[in-house]
């Protein structure tokens, strides 16, 4: 399997469930092929640079996965069929991507929302441990 990327703009005016229904049909095709998906992120409603196909916003997704490379095949015959989409866009970011290295991307990927939790808790003690005072130079 192959690391990839896929990052894809829909139709602002879509509505919640069928955005919902694309991300999920695209899931499922990675899934039925034998991939896992890594990481799923919903950016959402966007302006965009300049208008495609009319729409000045765009509803943004992320989609990070591990696949055979038919499976992006796929994936883009079906956005260029479906005119819901805007514009969609897939880089390969490895190539080769075993069990333990889709393992490893998870975790790394889950790290960074349990650093970021930390990361604030801290900062929440310092500034109440900080009392108001400035220091002096």
């Amino acid at each position: 399997m192959r690391h990839y990327e896929t990052t894809f703009v829909l139709r602002p005016n879509l509505g919640e469930d069928q955005f919902t229904e694309i991300i999920d049909r695209t899931c499922s095709i990675i899934t039925d092929d034998g991939g896992t998906v890594l990481d799923v992120d919903r950016w959402g409603m966007r302006k965009l640079a300049y208008e495609i196909k009319k729409e000045a916003q765009g509803y943004y997704v992320y989609l990070n996965y591990a696949a055979p490379g038919k499976t992006v095949d796929e994936i883009e015959r079906i956005f260029r069929i479906d005119d819901r989409l805007l514009r969609y866009l897939t880089i390969k970011l490895a190539d080769s991507m075993d069990q333990e290295a889709i393992d490893r991307e998870k975790q790394r990927l889950a790290a960074p929302a349990e650093s970021e939790e930390e990361e604030s808790t801290a900062e929440a003690a310092e500034q109440s441990a900080e009392t108001g005072t400035e220091k002096s130079e």
